[in-house]
């Protein structure tokens, strides 16, 4: 299935789950699965975004996969570059000339959402003990739910029809390759590439605060080590805002 070392070297495959991340999350309660290991479903009943969001996918049309990892040499200050590593895998298993990386990690092809990226780490003290990366990739599907507000998938966007198998191969190579890159120490090459792949890097976006919803101009200008998003406002000022801070509007 796959020429990797340990990514996808065992394999779990489910035509129906609740979550892919919750499965994986509940062996490492229980046992210590191999590291790399892969649980894939061809559809989730409870599939997980980002801050609680849902992620809604049609059987058998896209790739919903979780990987476990054991990544206990990279401090829990840098927790963050295991996100860039992950985020750039996909973006480099589609090679595509138009596809950016939305911060933190979902996967834009043009102005819509493609793919996003839940990354679920266990700490201990000032290391990660285990992570549990989830990816849902949207792949052949037409139809959309019309609550979301920009969704696509690579057939929509490029005209042609993906076989899954060879796809998720490639993302485990393109996954390993990065995560390789990371456990070698190679932090700069990661946020450089990660940067240079960033959705609206160096334009002028509208942006809205959570805490009163108040809206405001800047324009991107990276990511610090801690993954906060680095913003130029309009009077100059280099602010930096957490996850949780603002949100972007696209």
């Amino acid at each position: 299935m796959t020429n990797t070392l340990f990514i996808g070297k065992v394999y779990q495959y489910f035509e129906e789950i609740q979550s892919t991340n919750d499965w994986a999350l509940e062996q490492l309660a229980k046992s210590k699965p191999p590291d790399g290991m892969v649980v894939r479903a061809a559809t989730q009943t409870v599939g997980h975004g980002q801050f609680g969001s849902r992620w809604l996918s049609p059987a058998g049309q896209n790739l919903l996969l979780s990987v476990i990892l054991y990544p206990k040499w990279l401090a829990a200050r840098d927790q963050f570059y295991l996100s860039m590593a992950m985020a750039l895998g996909l973006h480099e298993t589609l090679d595509l000339s138009d596809a950016r990386l939305k911060w933190p990690n979902d996967l834009y092809l043009g102005s819509k959402k493609a793919a996003g990226i839940l990354i679920q780490n266990s700490l201990n003290g000032g290391t990660i003990q285990s992570s549990v990366v989830g990816i849902g990739l949207n792949v052949n599907q037409h139809e959309f739910d019309t609550s979301l507000p920009n969704p696509t998938s690579l057939a929509v966007h490029t005209g042609k029809t993906y076989d899954l198998d060879q796809l998720m191969s490639r993302l485990f190579t393109c996954l390993e390759r990065r995560y390789l890159d990371l456990k070698a120490g190679r932090l700069a090459e990661i946020k450089h590439a990660y940067e240079n792949r960033l959705y609206r890097m160096n334009e002028t976006t509208t942006f809205v605060l959570s805490k009163d919803e108040t809206a405001f101009k800047g324009v991107i200008r990276g990511v610090n080590e801690a993954g906060h998003l680095r913003v130029e406002l309009e009077d100059g000022e280099l602010a930096q805002f957490d996850l949780k801070a603002i949100r972007m509007q696209v």
